[in-house]
């Protein structure tokens, strides 16, 4: 099974996507500078690798901070998951926040309620 494992910098977030330890998460900042450059390549995991993917996905958003762009790639892979979900997959989203972090918080809140993925919003 391929794995992504991508270092977070200051304008581009962790990125962990691993079948073998059941690890789905991506976290940090997102600002990279040409974002469908940066979220093609893990558009194109979700779309070959995950879609086979027997057992229980839960796949942890752990964001600081996006900008504008980098929420519109969020949201096509949010789609991908509730295109799994509607497949029969067992799949769920776990979007963490910071306390004091609101933005991040309603972020969640309004992603999930754009898709129809079973959705947790939780306290870091």
């Amino acid at each position: 099974m391929n794995t992504i494992k991508l270092k977070g910098t200051d304008d581009t977030p962790g990125v962990t996507l691993d079948i073998e330890n059941n690890i789905f998460e991506i976290s940090g900042r997102s600002m990279p500078e040409d974002v469908s450059e940066f979220y093609q390549p893990i558009l194109d995991w979700i779309d070959t690798e995950m879609k086979k993917y027997k057992d229980k996905i839960v796949f942890a958003f752990k964001m600081n901070y996006f900008n504008t762009a980098s929420s519109k790639l969020l949201l096509d892979i949010l789609i991908r998951l509730e295109k799994m979900v509607a497949n029969g997959q067992d799949v769920s989203v776990h979007w963490y926040y910071d306390e004091d972090d609101e933005d991040m918080m309603e972020a969640g809140e309004e992603y999930a309620e754009i898709v129809e993925v079973p959705f947790e919003i939780k306290v870091n």
